[in-house]
């Protein structure tokens, strides 16, 4: 595999930019044409020597805006650890620099829309996380590179690269077609990477959980559900635990997604707004689309839903489950679970019985294992795929324990645990099971962010194996976070991710009236001002009853007071009845399609 360039210099004249490669032993240059816009490679002697010079991480593309062509560059990065002995690397910050010398060609208006178009894109960039590598393919399972054909692996990065997973994709267009560029093109993927090394037994292995959000279909929690006409499902995510000793490695992969329906959920100032499912459209024939695509993809599937099956959620499970259920196949099983009916009252414990029911399963499909000589001694023959309203907090929690699951008969198999019927159980090893626990809750931080803003509920049974009180006061706190940006600053994160995704290209066509006016500054909405004075009252609230005084009457007066406020407050915010929408790309009702 033909590796990326790791370290840069960008060298910039006032006619061309200079990408220097400074990995050793080369003198490829990248040279881009600030003018013309055309790309070509030349070598270290071209660089003027008047250039301006600094060092860059790495090259995520190009992209048009209203002023014309920008690159778009990494700036800082960190290492994450190793994985499978190649670095990861998580990158930090970016610089979005313009290839036109000035701006003066554009209106004031125009001005002002095309810097709230580059705050969009910096808004998709600060979204944690962007990972890359240079010498390894992060975008793939191990599975599907353990069975790569052998010209295949000979691929530069880029072209070989899952395009569901490459976020920068879009930026890269330009670099794609043309082989001679792939090792200045950075395949970045958006989502969540551990690395650890972990001792059991005094065995050191190396334990890794990947998980790669797609670029279908991508968006925010509420304007952007179900499923598109192509089935690609919102919010979907690929993770993969991996896990290597003395030579050999184990790989068990797990998919989310939104219901794969065509359906839609948009904010409209309640806290839970209803579903809707759309009578318009033949939700069996979209259905069909995505799980065929799933089965070619992964084999056999086992849908988990852990929606409720009463209230708000009830129309959709329902649904889910009768078009599940007229399925011309026989790869698809459908298990419901309603996790918060079985969990509620601190029931934690039931989630054993769902595990239970599924083992059979989950043993049949087994796992992926190669030797130390890279033969393939077992295969993944199928996944689960796991879903709750949004994807995020329920589906974390079961897809965790699955893993567990998983990985106690990996290191069973490898040699680090006693074999099966000793009872050695992994949760028991007390520093691996604080690592393992850790890691899981980040990802469903870092899943959540990325979708709702916000990080993720439940995470304190994630993370300690029990559900707190204070786990309960703070996912309340989430939820109040949550539903001030969904409400009054997704829009603005929708029309970002589109404009980055290449969902909307920018054109001669004036943005003005439908940008200006309508996103009042970076992520605010209409009515945005109300979102602070909300967040302040409401923690004082809290903190009012957590730092409570040795008397009711010492407590309760700054109680009522900030109680007050923030019911005032969320009354201003009713009466203003307006939510912050996408403007660039019209969604659907449906859900159907984007355009």
């Amino acid at each position: 595999m033909a590796r990326t360039y790791e370290r840069f210099n960008l060298h910039t004249t006032p006619e061309s930019f200079y990408v220097e490669a400074c990995d050793y032993g080369s003198d490829d240059v990248l040279i881009v044409d600030r003018v013309s816009t055309d790309i070509a490679l030349t070598v270290r002697r071209d660089i003027p020597p008047t250039a301006a010079v600094r060092p860059i991480c790495g090259i995520m593309g190009t992209i048009r805006l209203l002023a014309g062509m920008y690159l778009v560059v990494i700036t800082n990065k960190k290492t994450v650890g190793d994985l499978l002995g190649h670095a990861v690397w998580k990158a930090l910050d970016f610089d979005v620099v313009s290839y036109a010398k000035t701006v003066r060609h554009l209106t004031d208006k125009q001005m002002q829309v095309n810097r709230l178009l580059l705050t969009m894109i910096y808004d998709v960039l600060h979204t944690e996380s962007f990972y890359f590598a240079t010498d390894y393919d992060l975008t793939h399972t191990l599975q599907r590179q353990a069975d790569a054909r052998p010209e295949f692996r000979e691929m530069s990065l880029l072209e070989r690269a899952d395009q569901r997973f490459v976020w920068n994709a879009h930026l890269l267009r330009e670099f794609l077609a043309r082989p001679e560029l792939h090792r200045f093109a950075c395949p970045v993927m958006h989502g969540f990477v551990a690395t650890k090394s972990c001792c059991v037994n005094g065995k050191v292995f190396e334990w890794n959980v990947v998980s790669r959000r797609s670029r279908f279909r991508a968006g925010v929690r509420y304007y952007v559900r179900g499923i598109d006409a192509e089935g690609h499902a919102a919010n979907f995510v690929e993770t993969e635990q991996i896990v290597r000793y003395n030579g050999s490695k184990a790989s068990f992969v797990q998919t989310r997604g939104s219901i794969p329906l065509y359906w839609s959920q948009r904010p409209n100032l309640k806290y839970k707004p209803k579903p809707e499912i759309s009578n318009a459209v033949n939700h069996l024939d979209g259905l069909q689309r995505h799980f065929d695509s799933q089965i070619a993809l992964y084999g056999k599937q086992v849908i988990l839903n852990l929606m409720d099956q009463s209230g708000s959620e009830k129309s959709l499970e329902a649904a889910f489950d009768d078009t599940v259920s007229s399925l011309a196949n026989g790869k698809v099983k459908y298990v419901a679970f309603d996790f918060h009916k079985e969990c509620s009252r601190m029931r934690w414990h039931r989630l054993q019985s769902l595990l239970g029911a599924v083992a059979p399963t989950q043993d049949q499909f087994g796992y992926l294992l190669v030797d130390g000589d890279g033969n393939v001694l077992l295969r993944q023959e199928g996944t689960f795929r796991s879903s709750c309203m949004d994807c995020l907090d329920r589906t974390n929690v079961v897809q965790s324990m699955l893993a567990r699951r998983s990985l106690q008969a990996q290191l069973q198999r490898m040699g680090v645990l006693r074999p099966a019927g000793v009872g050695q159980r992994l949760e028991d090893q007390a520093d691996f099971e604080a690592t393992f626990r850790n890691a899981w809750a980040d990802n469903a931080d870092a899943c959540s962010r990325q979708y709702a803003g916000t990080g993720a509920l439940k995470t304190d049974f994630t993370r300690t194996g029990r559900r707190t009180h204070w786990g309960l006061l703070a996912d309340g706190w989430t939820s109040v976070v949550r539903y001030c940006k969904n409400n009054f600053s997704d829009g603005f994160r929708q029309d970002s991710i589109d404009l980055f995704l290449g969902n909307y290209a920018v054109g001669e066509e004036d943005l003005t009236a439908s940008l200006l006016g309508h996103h009042t500054g970076a992520g605010g909405g209409p009515g945005s001002w109300r979102l602070p004075v909300l967040a302040v009252a409401f923690s004082m609230f809290n903190v009012s009853l957590l730092t409570a005084g040795d008397t009711w009457s010492e407590t309760l007066p700054h109680a009522l007071f900030w109680g007050t406020a923030s019911v005032l407050t969320v009354g201003s915010v009713l009466r203003a009845g307006v939510v912050d929408v996408p403007k660039l790309v019209q969604k659907e009702n449906d859900g159907k399609t984007d355009h």
